[in-house]
């Protein structure tokens, strides 16, 4: 039996990018997911929305200058979506600068109908979402048509969204008006927006639990079985640690965790379990019924 190579594989549309190592992919990706067959019979009848921040970055450079190829990852993406949207949810998917959402294509479950349904169903809004600040306004407007905020996970989420005024301001939206955030694996780098023009004293998300990718996992066997071609920049959990956030997982196991109306999980295997969460979740929210 051939052993797989856990060297990054050259992605050539990029110089010095590359895509995950054959075995890397062995090891985290999988033609279907967990998904258990769960659906919601009383579903949402409201007029309530969920804004999705996706990430429309390909690339992430590394401490080396090495590029990674990545994005959304697909799971972390659409299977919560899948929860929220059979629950009821309508969603609005926006991107900082209006171009593309991007998808890391290696990670889709290419046997799992439910991910590729919902894929199927929402193709058309990832390729031309709407402008995240051209929809600023009407979030955090007293009406504002959304429930909460979904922020899939994927490293491409590390790209300019921590640093985003707006991304902040959502942020601030959703805790000042009750709103959920719902995030992943590395999606709760988004919190860090939070910190743009601020105090580290006053940081929204100081004392909150959640649950992260770990960064012992970013910063040793990522690296050694070539799942990126080099060590991250900066590390999501040790700068959330730094500004109070309280991380609960260990490990990556699918273990999700709500505080308040934050909602979070720790990987790709928590995607079934958060968005059951926050399906259900949402669902027994009396504000919203």
């Amino acid at each position: 039996m051939t052993e797989l190579s856990k060297i990054p594989t050259p992605d050539t549309a990029e110089d010095n990018a590359f895509f995950p190592s054959p075995y890397s992919l062995s090891q985290y990706t999988a033609s279907k997911t967990d998904y258990d067959g769960t659906t919601y019979p009383n579903p949402y009848r409201g007029d309530k929305k969920i804004l999705m921040i996706a990430t429309d970055e390909r690339y992430i450079m590394m401490q080396n200058g090495k590029f990674f190829s990545t994005g959304n990852h697909p799971v972390e993406m659409l299977l919560p979506v899948f929860h929220l949207d059979n629950a009821g949810f309508e969603f609005d998917i926006a991107t900082l600068s209006g171009n593309p959402a991007k998808l890391e294509m290696w990670a889709m479950p290419n046997e799992d109908k439910v991910v590729l349904d919902t894929y199927a169903k929402y193709a058309e809004k990832l390729k031309n979402p709407l402008k995240l600040d051209d929809i600023l306004d009407q979030i955090i407007a007293g009406n504002s048509p959304y429930a909460g905020v979904f922020i899939p996970g994927g490293h491409g989420v590390l790209a300019k969204i921590p640093e985003s005024e707006s991304v902040k301001k959502v942020l601030e939206w959703a805790i000042n008006n009750d709103k959920y955030v719902i995030t992943l694996c590395h999606g709760p780098a988004a919190l860090l927006a939070a910190t743009v023009d601020e105090k580290p004293e006053n940081y929204i998300f100081k004392d909150y639990e959640i649950c992260v990718f770990p960064d012992f996992l970013d910063k040793g066997a990522n690296i050694e079985i070539g799942y990126m071609p080099g060590p991250l920049q900066w590390l999501v959990g040790e700068n959330l640690d730094k500004l109070g956030v309280k991380i609960l997982n260990k490990g990556i196991t699918g273990q999700v965790h709500k505080d308040r109306k934050l909602l979070t999980g720790d990987s790709p295997l928590a995607s079934h379990n958060l968005g059951k969460l926050a399906a259900e979740t949402l669902l027994a929210d009396p504000e919203l019924v």
